[in-house]
């Protein structure tokens, strides 16, 4: 008991009390969000999810707060692993969990499916970030930039593999690029990235994507791809029209008018609560929501900035850029600027595993602050060198 009540003053002197703060906010408004988008349906299930993943949440954050990620970081070898594994499983056990895609493992005694793609990201992130930091005064050797693209090569490829999932996969390379200039990577690699990329897009377009993936791209710059409004295209009208219906302060929580109707609004809890929060709290609402996300982005930067360890700068960094992709992206579908591809919005769209491994993530950052380095007289996002 004595040691239970040392850890806690412990916690409340060092830990990052402010960021659990405005996490705890943005899912309290999420379970919210969720009541109101899944009201029609006349069952309490979706709320008590959520809420049960947002007590598992805060749990996680204040273990991975105890957690010393330099000691986690050490078994990066088991952490890939780990990786590896747990991604396979979807070969063999994959559901597609409603979405079209085998990105989910389905467990009947818990209450929401597991997403390992979700869980890999975090693991990933400390991986790429300890490799990093071997091979720190040498980042761009092409030892160190070889190995880095392997992290990031082996687990995107699993991902879309598995389960043909783009939507998990693209939060690992935002990370990636974010964590490889803030490491201090030649800025050489990233043109000759770019120019890889050139040469590989009329490819990958032709062999790789079906027609369905290119038509989610073309109908943002021509809707007469999808003439009858039908499939993506219908989901996206109604979710303009949401936002616009909206109006400046909404028509009021469980009286949107599409909301509440059920069938308008596609995945109005998920991929497009963010114009479910428009419709019925108007833009002040969706304003309101940004600020508060942003606000955790930035508190996730200024911990690895402050905290003066070139790895522990980057695991921060990886989350914040993550959360950031997250954001911008689904807002940006919801708004009819980016092709629909299955991201939510942090701590506000419904999704047990979500919640849990995105709390367990800004736990790492209170753990790092908890923690600093000794030379936390660092104060720099990017290095000077790029050898």
């Amino acid at each position: 008991m004595h040691k239970l009540l040392t850890l806690s003053r412990e916690f409340i002197r060092k830990a990052d009390l402010l960021l659990l703060g405005l996490c705890l906010a943005a899912s309290l408004f999420g379970i919210i969000i969720v009541a109101s988008t899944t009201a029609y349906m006349g069952s309490t299930r979706f709320v008590l999810v959520q809420t049960l993943a947002m007590i598992i949440g805060i749990g996680l954050y204040v273990i991975f707060s105890f957690i010393d990620i330099d000691i986690l970081a050490e078994r990066r070898e088991i952490l890939m692993i780990f990786n590896i594994l747990f991604l396979s499983t979807l070969f063999i056990w994959g559901t597609d969990g409603g979405t079209g895609n085998r990105s989910w493992l389905a467990f009947s005694w818990l209450p929401f499916n597991i997403q390992p793609g979700e869980i890999c990201k975090i693991s990933f992130i400390i991986v790429l970030a300890k490799t990093m930091s071997i091979y720190r005064n040498k980042v761009s050797s092409f030892r160190s930039v070889g190995q880095m693209v392997a992290i990031l090569g082996i687990n995107v490829a699993l991902i879309l593999a598995a389960s043909s999932d783009a939507g998990v996969a693209l939060p690992y390379i935002i990370a990636f690029i974010f964590m490889a200039y803030v490491g201090g990577v030649n800025l050489g690699w990233f043109a000759a990235a770019g120019a890889g990329l050139a040469v590989a897009t009329p490819i990958i377009w032709t062999r790789f994507m079906q027609d369905y993936q290119k038509n989610r791209i073309l109908m943002i710059f021509d809707p007469t791809i999808d003439p009858q409004g039908a499939s993506v295209r219908w989901h996206t009208l109604n979710s303009l029209a949401s936002l616009q219906g909206g109006g400046m302060t909404g028509q009021g929580l469980f009286h949107g008018s599409r909301t509440q109707t059920g069938g308008l609004l596609f995945a109005q809890h998920t991929d497009f609560v963010f114009s479910a929060i428009g419709e019925e709290l108007g833009m002040v609402g969706c304003l309101l929501v940004l600020l508060l996300l942003t606000a955790i982005v930035l508190r996730c930067i200024y911990v690895g900035v402050k905290s003066g360890s070139y790895m522990n700068r980057l695991i921060c960094i990886g989350i914040a850029a993550t959360f950031m992709f997250q954001i911008i992206v689904n807002t940006g579908m919801c708004m009819g600027v980016f092709p629909v591809i299955g991201l939510t919005l942090p701590f506000i769209s419904y999704g047990g595993s979500s919640l849990v491994t995105t709390f367990a993530a800004v736990g790492i950052v209170s753990g790092i602050r908890m923690r600093p380095a000794p030379d936390s007289s660092a104060r720099y996002i990017r290095p000077a060198y790029t050898l």
